[in-house]
C-alpha cells in the first residue's frame, strides 16, 4: 500500500510502501508479521526496459535505502526501474534490529587495544545487552536469516505483480542473491553479483584468505609501477614489521576523525592496523605511502582511519541482523583454532594475538556464544546450480571478499560471465565506470554483455610521497 518514504540522509526519488511478511514462515497458525520498507525508483530513460532491477544490500545489516544515491550515480536505474528493499531487521523496516549498545562500544573501542581480552569482554557485554533487549520485545532472532530473507524477495515479486526481474547484489547481497536463485528460481531474468561471498565458502577462516589476497594484489600492483616499486621496494616486509612492532608496543595518540571534529584518543596496535587495511579506511592507492610513513614514525594516516568509528550514526546499522546471520551461517563448523591456522598460513610470523581474531569480526566466537542462535550451515552453506545468466564482478584490491572467490560461484553457474576489475576494492560498480558500463550492458543483454572496456584497465598510480 503506498505510503510516504522514510526520512533518509538523501530523499528517496521514488514511491515507497511496506511489504508485510511472516517473521518465521515455518510457524504454524500465522504468528508474528514484520514490515519491510520498499522503494520503487523510476528509470531515467524515456523508454525503459520491461524488467526492473531489484537490489540486495550487503552487510548483513547495512540498509539499501542509504545506498540509493550510489546506485543512481552508477546508472543502475538508467534503463530499468530500480526496486530497493530494506531487508528484514534493517534500518527502515519494522522491527529494526539496530544495536545502539554495539554502536556505543565501537565509538569507545577506537581508544582500546583492538584484540585485548578486555576489549572482547566489553564487546560481548554490549552484544548481550542488545540481544536481551531485542528478545524482550518479542523478536525471534533465529528468524533473521538468509533463507527467510530470500523468501521476502520472492513474496515481493509476487506482491508487485512482476513476471520477471533482474537481481543485483553486492557483498552479503551476493550470498543472498545466490540463495534466492537456488530457492526461488522463478521469475529471475538475470543476476549480477558484485564482490562475491558465495554461501559455500563464507566462514571465519575465509576472512584471512581474502585479506591476504587483496593485500597481495595491492603490493603486486605497486611492484608493477616503476615509481611505486622504486619508492616502496619492500612493502610486505614493512607490513610484517609494523604489525609485529605495534602489537608489542601499541601507539596511543590523538587523531582528528576523517570527517573532522575534535581530536580523539586512539590506540594503534597490530590488530587495528590490519583491520584498517581490510576495511579500506586507508584507501588502497595510499597504502604504500601510509605504511612507509608509519615505518618512519608518522602514523597519522592510520591513526585518523582508526578514529573513523567516532562518527558512527547510532542505530543506523542493524547489528542484530549481522549477528543473527553470522552466528548461524558463518561461524559454525570451524573452530577458533582453524581461524588461527588460516592466519598463520597467510601471514606467517605475525603474533597469534592478531591472527586469532578474524578481520572485521573480532571475538566473533565469544559474541556468537552470547547471541545464541541455531546452526543453519547445513541449510545455507551449499552451492547454487543455475543456468540463469549471471554476471560476476570482482575487484582485485578487495580485502573483504577476495576476487578469486568468484571462481567458486562460477563453477556452478554455467551461464555466467566473470569480470575482474584491476585496482578496485569492495563493491565494484560505484567505483568503476567500466564496471558500471558492463553491468548496464549485462542488463540489456544478459547472455552477451559487452566487457570490452576491461581489457585495457590498470590500477591507478599509487600515491608517492617525497
Amino acid at each position: 500500500m503506498p505510503s510516504a518514504c522514510p526520512q533518509t540522509p538523501d530523499p528517496v526519488p521514488g514511491r515507497c510502501g511496506y511489504l508485510e511478511v511472516p517473521e518465521n514462515r515455518s510457524h504454524r497458525g500465522g504468528g508474528r508479521t514484520i514490515r519491510l520498507a520498499v522503494a520503487i525508483i523510476p528509470a531515467t530513460s524515456a523508454r525503459p526496459a520491461a524488467e526492473p532491477v531489484v537490489f540486495m544490500e550487503g552487510g548483513p545489516g547495512g540498509d539499501a535505502f542509504d545506498n540509493i544515491p550510489f546506485l543512481i550515480a552508477s546508472g543502475v536505474n538508467r534503463n530499468n526501474e530500480l526496486i530497493v528493499v530494506s531487508q528484514r531487521g534493517g534500518r527502515y523496516s519494522q522491527p529494526n534490529l539496530a544495536c545502539p549498545e554495539v554502536d556505543r562500544f565501537n565509538v569507545k573501542a577506537v581508544g582500546l587495544r583492538y584484540d585485548a581480552p578486555s576489549t572482547g569482554r566489553l564487546l560481548v557485554r554490549a552484544v548481550k545487552e542488545c540481544r536481551d533487549r531485542l528478545t524482550s520485545e518479542g523478536i525471534r532472532l533465529s528468524s533473521y536469516n538468509t533463507t527467510e530473507n530470500a523468501a521476502d524477495f520472492a513474496d515481493l515479486r509476487t506482491a508487485l505483480g512482476i513476471d520477471r526481474w533482474n537481481v543485483y547484489g553486492y557483498s552479503y547481497g551476493t550470498n543472498l542473491a545466490l540463495t534466492y536463485m537456488r530457492r526461488h528460481p522463478q521469475g529471475i531474468r538475470s543476476v549480477a553479483i558484485d564482490s562475491l561471498a558465495p554461501p559455500k565458502v563464507v566462514n571465519m577462516p575465509w576472512t584471512w584468505d581474502s585479506a591476504a589476497e587483496g593485500i597481495g594484489e595491492i603490493f603486486a600492483a605497486c611492484e608493477a609501477q616503476p615509481r611505486c616499486k622504486s619508492r616502496y621496494p619492500h612493502l610486505r616486509r614493512t607490513l610484517d614489521e609494523q604489525v609485529r612492532r605495534l602489537e608489542a608496543h601499541p601507539l596511543t595518540l590523538m587523531a582528528e576523525p576523517p570527517g573532522g571534529g575534535n581530536p580523539v584518543k586512539v590506540d594503534l596496535d597490530g590488530g587495528a592496523l590490519i583491520n584498517i587495511l581490510v576495511a579500506n579506511t586507508v584507501k588502497a592507492v595510499d597504502v604504500p605511502a601510509a605504511l612507509d610513513e608509519l615505518a618512519h614514525g608518522n602514523p597519522e594516516r592510520f591513526a585518523r582511519a582508526r578514529a573513523v568509528d567516532v562518527a558512527t550514526v547510532i542505530g543506523a546499522f542493524a547489528y542484530g541482523l549481522t549477528k543473527s546471520i553470522a552466528c548461524a551461517e558463518w561461524v559454525p563448523g570451524y573452530s577458533e583454532h582453524d581461524v588461527l591456522e588460516a592466519g598463520r598460513r597467510n601471514f606467517p610470523g605475525w603474533p597469534d594475538t592478531v591472527l586469532a581474531q578474524p578481520p572485521q569480526l573480532p571475538f566473533e566466537y565469544d559474541v556468537c556464544r552470547a547471541w545464541n542462535v541455531p546452526d543453519r550451515t547445513a541449510i545455507q552453506r551449499v552451492d547454487t546450480f543455475s543456468r540463469t545468466p549471471a554476471l560476476l564482478l570482482s575487484g582485485t584490491f578487495d580485502m573483504k571478499t577476495g576476487a578469486s572467490w568468484a571462481h567458486v560461484a562460477a563453477a556452478t553457474l554455467p551461464g555466467s560471465t566473470s569480470v575482474r576489475i584491476p585496482g578496485i576494492g569492495h563493491w565494484v560498480v560505484p567505483q568503476s565506470p567500466c564496471a558500471a558500463s558492463v553491468l548496464a550492458s549485462f542488463l540489456a543483454r544478459p547472455t552477451a554483455p559487452d566487457t570490452g572496456c576491461v581489457a585495457g584497465l590498470q590500477p591507478r598510480p599509487f600515491t608517492i610521497t617525497p
